[in-house]
């Protein structure tokens, strides 16, 4: 953590609840403590009248501030268990164990970063989600064509209907699941054309 000759930086908590940041000769927020600790900024938090060292405190408070602007880090299962290790035999060993499995997981971070970026990367490359689309687009008229006999010229045209004659001369022996299956296709083929009209 970065840290002054002298130091960790010193904050002062006035009765007011106003933080003083003695290093700047600065009030500061909350959120700017907050960003001091994600830049590896280290600090103390002192009472300015009693003298206390309040950093646990004031960190505490911090956790809760971000967690209540939505970013949950912390599982309802594991603040449970948490409180109930409060007055527990075993209390004295969480804060090792947390620490511990912090820092751990603090040392494997960036392998962790780069490992989901990669997969996510992989599987959504962001610059061709318009590409994507395009062959979306693509593969579906493509599979209209296959399924659909109809689709032709009277497809393009957006008209997406059998011609007059076709349907009629295949209405006679014709599978009523599969002209079910046409009719359903040349709807969806009327609703693609729809699309692309408004986008271009």
């Amino acid at each position: 953590m970065a840290e002054t000759k002298d130091g960790p930086i010193t904050i002062k908590k006035y009765a007011n609840r106003r933080l003083y940041n003695t290093a700047t000769s600065s009030y500061v927020t909350l959120d700017h403590l907050c960003q001091m600790v994600k830049d590896g900024t280290d600090f103390v938090v002192y009472d300015a009248k009693s003298g206390d060292d309040i950093t646990r405190s004031v960190l505490t408070q911090i956790i809760v501030e971000e967690e209540n602007k939505g970013q949950n880090l912390l599982p309802i299962g594991f603040l449970r268990q948490l409180i109930s290790f409060y007055g527990d035999s075993l209390g004295g060993l969480v804060p090792r164990y947390l620490e511990h499995s912090m820092q751990s997981f603090a040392r494997n971070e960036e392998q962790m970063r780069s490992l989901l970026h990669n997969a996510f990367e992989g599987i959504f490359p962001l610059q061709n989600f318009e590409e994507m689309n395009k062959q979306n687009v693509a593969l579906f008229e493509n599979a209209m064509k296959m399924f659909t006999p109809f689709y032709g010229e009277a497809g393009a045209k957006g008209a997406g209907r059998p011609a007059e004659g076709a349907a009629a001369a295949g209405d006679g022996n014709e599978d009523p699941t599969i002209r079910e299956l046409k009719n359903k296709l040349n709807d969806m083929q009327t609703q693609l054309n729809s699309l692309i009209t408004k986008k271009s």
